[in-house]
C-alpha cells in the first residue's frame, strides 16, 4: 500500500469515527510558536562553514479535536493538528541553497489527557499524515533557484502538552510536537532522507 493510499484511508477512518461520536464534546485551538530544525552537516563543504543551518520559523497551529471517551483519570480525543511555518530561513556557504522554505503538516492523531476534569491536565499525542515543503524560487545569495520548489512527504507526529483551565469554556495550552518528515529539496546533499521538525508553542482552546 502506498503512502498516499494509507494517508487517505486514515483520514476516511478518522472522519467516520468522528461522525459516529455524536455525543462527545468538541474543541478548537489556536497555537503560536516556533519550529526548530537541527543543523545538518554537508559532506565536502568548506571547513569554515560545514553545515546547513535553519532559522526558528514563526509557526501557527489550528487544531480541531473531538472527545470520544474518558473518565476522571483518562480521556481520549481524536484531533487534527494543522501546523504552518510560513518562512523557515536557511543559511549555508553553498551558493545553491534556497533563501527559505515554507511548510505545513496535517497529522490526524489520538490524544490522551490525564485528569481531564481538573484545573491542570497533561497530555500526549501520536498520529500521522502528510506535509508539504515549498522551497523559495530565489537563492540565499541571490539568483533563481534551479531546483525543485515543491516537496510532499509522509509525516509522523508525537506531542506532549499541558492544558490549564482559564475561564468557562476556555483553557490555556502549552505544547511541543515533533514532526518526523522527509526533507525539502535544498540543492545540497546532507546524507539525510528524514528530518525532525520540533514545534513548541502556546495558545487558547475553546471547548464547545
Amino acid at each position: 500500500m502506498s503512502l498516499k493510499h494509507f494517508t487517505i484511508g486514515a483520514l476516511v477512518v478518522f472522519c467516520i469515527f468522528v461522525e459516529h461520536a455524536t455525543a462527545q464534546k468538541n474543541e478548537l485551538s489556536g497555537i503560536i510558536g516556533r519550529t526548530f530544525v537541527s543543523n545538518q552537516g554537508i559532506p565536502g563543504a568548506p571547513s569554515y562553514d560545514p553545515e546547513l543551518r535553519f532559522g526558528k520559523g514563526l509557526t501557527f497551529e489550528i487544531n480541531y479535536a473531538r472527545h470520544v471517551m474518558g473518565g476522571e483519570v483518562l480521556a481520549l480525543a481524536l484531533e487534527v493538528p494543522f501546523v504552518v511555518d510560513p518562512a523557515q530561513d536557511l543559511h549555508s556557504a553553498q551558493n545553491l541553497v534556497p533563501k527559505q522554505y515554507s511548510s505545513y503538516f496535517v497529522t490526524p492523531a489520538a490524544r490522551l489527557n490525564v485528569f481531564p476534569g481538573t484545573a491542570v491536565s497533561p497530555w500526549v499525542s501520536f498520529g500521522g499524515g502528510f506535509g508539504h515543503f515549498s522551497e523559495s524560487s530565489t537563492l540565499e545569495f541571490g539568483g533563481t533557484n534551479p531546483g525543485k520548489t515543491g516537496t510532499t512527504t509522509g509525516v509522523l507526529q508525537a506531542g506532549l502538552g499541558l492544558d490549564v483551565k482559564l475561564y468557562k469554556n476556555f483553557t490555556l495550552r502549552g505544547e511541543a510536537r515533533e514532526f518526523w518528515s522527509g526533507v525539502p529539496q535544498l540543492n545540497v546533499d546532507t546524507g539525510k532522507s528524514r528530518q525532525y521538525n520540533l514545534f513548541a508553542g502556546g495558545g487558547i482552546v475553546w471547548h464547545f
